[in-house]
């Protein structure tokens, strides 16, 4: 891990569903997330990686993304996803590098490549997301 986990954001703040399918942050560099997820026991009926994994792995690091963009008492809200596969992982592990293309007051994109073991991409995605700040205190 070359950045790690920011100190305002709770250890415990993994999703239960990054926790089922295995979704890890290895890098909180805010510039390149890294994430990865293994492709056993996220597999379609047919042995490939199940795009609804895939999905999901771009959500998760594209949101966390857009949580330290937001800061400290910010809240995201993804509120579009797109996902184009480009190549089936049957084994092994995926990796998950997201960057942002735009980062503003309410709303952020960012551009998620997943890669199998071998570097060669096997999904592109970009995930729009709604920012909603800290809410301000009384006198504030």
């Amino acid at each position: 891990m070359t950045t790690p986990r920011p100190d305002w954001l709770p250890q415990h703040t993994q999703g239960p569903l990054d926790d089922k399918l295995g979704i890890q942050i290895t890098d909180f560099d805010p510039a390149r997330l890294v994430a990865t997820m293994p492709v056993a026991g996220n597999e379609q009926p047919f042995g490939l990686l199940h795009g609804g994994a895939t999905c999901a792995l771009a959500e998760s690091i594209g949101s966390w993304a857009g949580m330290l963009h937001a800061g400290p008492g910010g809240n995201v809200v993804g509120i579009e996803l797109n996902v184009s596969y480009l190549r089936g992982a049957t084994s092994g592990v995926v990796t998950a590098v997201c960057t942002p293309v735009r980062q503003g007051r309410t709303l952020a994109t960012y551009l998620i490549e997943v890669s199998d073991e071998d570097g060669r991409p096997t999904a592109s995605a970009r995930l729009t997301c709604m920012i909603r700040p800290a809410r301000r205190t009384a006198g504030a």
